[in-house]
């Protein structure tokens, strides 16, 4: 089988190289030139454990070559990015999928399978994306097989996750079904789980939905515990020894190209049905505030001038910025507050990254932990000596605590440790 997939980022690459080491001709198209270049030349543009020795061996079994421009194929995959719109409800920006859908209209033929693993609003594939492609001609679920297949993986663990996860095959027709099911059949060791497109959609969309509420309620109970002088994640930690309790964790903001992101796709197509999924999202949006606020109590008691920031990528061991709270806390440190603020994060390569823990640490005043990376689980204590003042807020409550250092997390953190710490 011959498969195009249009986008070769987080999603796209690793799927496209899946279906090539699996023995499938494989054409990787992206608009982007430099990422382009990068694959041609074997080397993978991000982070992702096992992906480049993935790439390798694809490229060695002669079945994958990233190219800009779109060819005939059997099966057409897009995944590219679906961000959120600037209006009320923060919609879903379907700019980059009507493109992709565009660009391989002219290449279709006659029983060709069209997937959309790309995030979108419910109702897409059948009220925008299946007219695209009758208009050229076509008759889905007889000439072409249209089908939204949402991807369900963790960064940090896509390629086996890929492999091992259930996989919803939503087709517009059972026919599209079946093509569909023929596709992630090839190398899907998880259940091929059959829906109708829109049913897939909206699933996807509450499978984060549901994960970001659940984070709102304990970031809400950080602010209780706050008020209240009361330690937080020893509640989540006791409360979760129920059997049918699991609060998730608690942290300085949600972000990814998921959770922050999908929630708004639902309220967008139904405002007043979803007053829930709002409110969650507006408590979770309002943490990098919350995090600043306690950070300006701590160096208002150290007179401090300087602060230091762990981690800026959105979650542990990746190197995927988007979305990330940090961002926003760092943005309003700089911005509002005119701290001196370095940020150390050995994941993200950016010109404004310190690659040097010690540099990025000297005469400041506080530690923030804002990613829960492997390597800041255990910090060389050394490497704090030439801090100002030895404070540390750690937001992903990773770090071990240690006489010669002044410790806060979200569960410690309250009105009376900043009036009388």
């Amino acid at each position: 089988m011959k498969i195009l997939t249009i986008g070769l980022g987080y999603i796209g690459l690793p799927t496209a190289v899946m279906f090539a080491n699996y023995g499938q001709e494989v054409i990787g198209v992206d608009v982007k030139k430099e990422v382009v270049a990068s694959l041609q030349n074997g080397r993978v543009h991000l982070e992702e454990p096992g992906l480049q020795t993935a790439l390798s061996e694809a490229i060695r079994l002669g079945n994958f070559k990233a190219q800009t421009n779109v060819e005939n194929a059997d099966t057409f995959i897009v995944a590219v990015p679906t961000p959120n719109k600037k209006d009320q409800y923060m919609s879903c920006d379907l700019t980059y999928v009507i493109s992709a859908v565009n660009s391989l209209i002219p290449y279709l033929q006659k029983g060709n399978t069209v997937i959309i693993e790309s995030t979108i609003a419910p109702r897409t594939t059948n009220d925008i994306i299946m007219p695209m492609i009758e208009e050229a001609g076509f008759k889905v679920g007889q000439d072409i097989f249209l089908v939204h297949c949402p991807e369900r993986v963790l960064p940090g663990q896509i390629l086996n996750e890929l492999r091992t996860n259930n996989r919803i095959i939503g087709g517009v027709t059972p026919a599209c079904v079946e093509a569909g099911k023929k596709v992630y059949g090839i190398f899907v060791e998880g259940e091929l789980i059959t829906s109708s497109a829109t049913a897939a959609e909206l699933s996807k969309l509450m499978e984060n939905t549901y994960r970001d509420v659940n984070i709102a309620l304990a970031n809400e109970l950080v602010k209780v515990g706050y008020e209240l002088d009361i330690d937080s994640l020893e509640v989540i930690e006791m409360a979760n020894k129920h059997p049918r309790v699991n609060i998730h964790q608690p942290g300085p903001g949600v972000g990814g190209h998921c959770l922050a992101v999908d929630p708004y796709f639902i309220i967008a197509e139904a405002p007043e049905q979803t007053p829930l999924i709002q409110q969650a999202r507006a408590i979770n949006t309002s943490m990098p505030n919350f995090v600043v606020d306690k950070i300006n109590n701590i160096m208002s008691k150290n007179n401090g001038k300087k602060v230091t920031i762990l981690g800026v990528a959105y979650k542990g061991n990746v190197d995927d910025i988007r979305e990330s709270p940090a961002l926003k806390i760092i943005d309003q440190l700089k911005q509002e507050n005119n701290y001196e603020v370095s940020v150390f994060d050995p994941h993200v390569k950016q010109d404004w990254i310190e690659d040097n823990l010690d540099h990025a640490v000297e005469n400041s005043d506080l530690l923030v932990v804002l990613t829960d990376h492997n390597e800041f689980k255990i910090i060389d204590r050394d490497a704090l000596k030439t801090m100002k003042h030895r404070w540390i807020l750690d937001t992903k409550n990773i770090i071990q605590p240690d006489t010669d250092m002044t410790l806060l997390n979200l569960g410690n953190i309250s009105k009376r440790t900043m009036i009388n710490g």
